[in-house]
């Protein structure tokens, strides 16, 4: 497969997962960084790090409104709700097992 097939197909790729988290606005951040660790927030920073990469000056805000589809304000009064202590416990856990390998 040729570089320019295979940015192409992962450009897709990414795309798809951004609609697919559009459109699975039950699933909480909190859910993700526990399950799989990263968020809509860690894409919106990889995002802005790619642009930078390249020479674009993207702020986090921006990056942030183009993988949730809407300003993060807005996604968050709508969809956003408040963590259940089992999932800040598991987040806790999770970020402990990261400073704390065995």
């Amino acid at each position: 497969m040729d570089e320019r097939t295979r940015t192409e197909i992962e450009a897709a790729v990414l795309r798809r997962l951004v609609d697919h988290l559009r459109e699975r606005t039950d699933v909480q951040n909190i859910d993700l960084m526990n399950l799989a660790g990263f968020c809509r927030n860690c894409l919106s920073k990889w995002y802005r790090a790619a642009a930078e990469e390249r020479g674009l000056d993207i702020d986090y805000e921006a990056a942030r409104e183009i993988i949730y589809g809407m300003p993060y304000a807005e996604w968050k009064q709508r969809y956003q709700h408040e963590a259940t202590p089992e999932q800040q416990a598991a987040f806790a856990a999770g970020r402990n097992a990261e400073t704390d390998p065995e």
